[in-house]
């Protein structure tokens, strides 16, 4: 295989060409019909120059005098669908706690079963549900603000958060209607 002959073993020489071990270890014989343009082939059957498989730039095409970062808009999507799955996930972890607590007493059988299902899947969309729309709120606060003041900083998350928390006290709790915030949105 040495000097690109065709004898000798040509699986050592595949697997060297392959690994980067030195050269391909075809000969011209072996390649008919593969034209060979000043590249050094991977194996006969792959027909283009290794070098413009090297990626060596950023391949996103974004419009002139854009950033290469996600704004706030682009990041709610992944903050609310990852609210969502993480809260289906610890919602059905704690309906399976549930389930396994109610039929502790009794007997292994398919009502057990499910009664567990049923309490996974229940639990399972209510963390979903209540971690989603918290993860909701926050983004949508979030961006308004951002869009509002004109600025991307450590400021908006705040706020956000803050404004997040008092309309989800508010809504829960009704010891809380009468707080400044919930009186605001209400309008009395």
């Amino acid at each position: 295989m040495e000097g690109g002959g065709g004898s000798g073993d040509k699986t050592t020489g595949v697997l060297a060409g392959f690994f980067g071990a030195g050269e391909a270890g075809y000969s011209h014989a072996d390649l008919a019909g593969v034209p060979l343009t000043g590249m050094n082939p991977l194996s006969p059957y792959l027909n283009v120059d290794p070098r413009y498989l090297v990626q060596d730039t950023d391949e996103f095409i974004l419009p002139t005098g854009a950033n290469k970062t996600w704004g706030r808009f682009e990041l709610a999507f992944l903050t609310i669908g990852g609210c969502c799955m993480t809260g289906a996930a610890f919602g059905a972890m704690n309906g399976l706690r549930l389930g396994l607590k109610e039929t502790q007493n009794m007997a292994w059988s398919k009502p057990g079963n499910v009664q567990i299902l049923n309490m996974v899947t229940r639990q399972g969309a209510l963390w979903a549900n209540t971690l989603g729309s918290l993860a909701l709120l926050y983004s949508a606060f979030g961006v308004i603000i951002e869009k509002t003041r004109g600025a991307e900083d450590d400021l908006n998350t705040v706020a956000a958060g803050t404004m997040t928390g008092m309309l989800y006290k508010c809504t829960v709790s009704e010891m809380a209607l009468d707080s400044p915030f919930c009186v605001l949105l209400s309008g009395s």
